[in-house]
């Protein structure tokens, strides 16, 4: 059984433009010590997906449709927001976007560290003073004895970061959430982040759902990969086998869209159009608009594409339009 089991998760924003279907139909499992990823462009749903499980979507105007959220013997979609305190930031951990609007400026980062232990573990705050200083030391902050009593803006980017993660691991949570943790760090500093997470996910066995848009990064850090658009994934696979043998056109067009996968002196390749309004019915294939596959023009689906696995743990949404370049590279190989 796995750790986390999510099955049609469906989270809707109810707005004046109507009904955004921000996350519509989402399944997927977590292993215990297993990372993870979800890709995909910004407003495909990713970070809607893991904060529905932690409820913490605004209500209104966000509004669980349905699904089931297994998590040992909860269903995390059906409880309560006292019984939710009690699982988010003890069993489930999560490091947020931007560190600097995430630690609150006011308050020490002692303070903020020892809040989930005097919560969660019902420590006194020497001892949850402690424990702070020794995860500090553990993220790599230099003098935490010291550096515990600062103020978040004290810090640099990198170090922020740094105590975030120490935040959301502090109570050795069974799941780690990393949603995006290395938006706007230079490639210096997001080598030692993803570094660091894998060595404390290492040392504390904890599994990690891994939110992103680079599929770079998915590639060094994940083991299993869901690949989202619109709402919906499209594609599904362990990470060696979507890099190899990728199916849907947009699961392709992300890859070419890696800068070290362009030619040296070419133009980057961009996919071309943009998302489409969730707020409006998506009756065939979300993607048919900024399809570039195969040059016979194949049909996309009128109908709503359903995932079909194609080979051993490998799904892929069964649009024919989208299928079709890999179709075609199959046949020439």
């Amino acid at each position: 059984m796995a750790l986390l089991e999510v099955r049609d998760l469906r989270t809707s924003f109810h707005t004046r433009d109507g009904v955004v279907k921000a996350v519509d139909g989402v399944s997927f499992d977590v292993e215990a010590g297993q990372t993870v990823g979800i890709v995909g462009e910004s407003g495909s749903g990713k970070s809607v997906t893991c904060y529905s499980l932690l409820g913490l979507i605004p209500k209104p105007p966000g509004h669980i449709e349905g699904g089931e959220a297994r998590f040992g013997d909860l269903d995390l979609l059906q409880l309560n927001e006292k019984k939710l305190r009690g699982v988010r930031g003890k069993r489930i951990g999560l490091i947020f976007q931007d560190p600097m609007t995430s630690l609150n400026p006011f308050l020490k980062i002692s303070t903020q560290l020892i809040e989930p232990l005097l919560l969660h573990e019902g420590l006194s705050k020497k001892e949850a003073l402690k424990r702070a200083i020794a995860e500090l030391d553990a993220v790599g902050i230099p003098d935490p004895e010291q550096r515990v009593h600062s103020y978040p803006h004290e810090f640099s980017g990198g170090m922020r970061q740094r105590v975030m993660i120490a935040m959301a691991l502090i109570t050795r949570p069974k799941i780690l959430i990393a949603d995006e943790p290395t938006t706007a760090l230079d490639v210096t500093i997001q080598r030692q982040v993803l570094d660091l997470i894998k060595a404390r996910q290492n040392e504390l066995g904890t599994a990690v759902i891994f939110i992103t848009h680079d599929l770079a990064v998915v590639s060094e850090v994940c083991d299993y990969v869901n690949v989202m658009y619109a709402g919906r994934f499209v594609e599904r696979a362990p990470v060696k086998t979507l890099f190899t043998a990728p199916r849907h056109a947009y699961t392709r067009a992300l890859q070419r869209s890696i800068p070290a996968m362009q030619t040296k002196g070419d133009l980057l390749y961009t996919i071309p159009g943009l998302p489409p309004n969730l707020a409006q019915s998506l009756a065939g294939c979300a993607f048919a608009p900024r399809c570039e596959n195969s040059p016979d023009d194949p049909e996309h689906t009128e109908f709503r594409p359903q995932l079909i696995e194609v080979s051993p743990d490998h799904w892929v949404q069964d649009c024919p339009g989208c299928l079709a370049a890999s179709i075609e590279v199959e046949k020439a190989n």
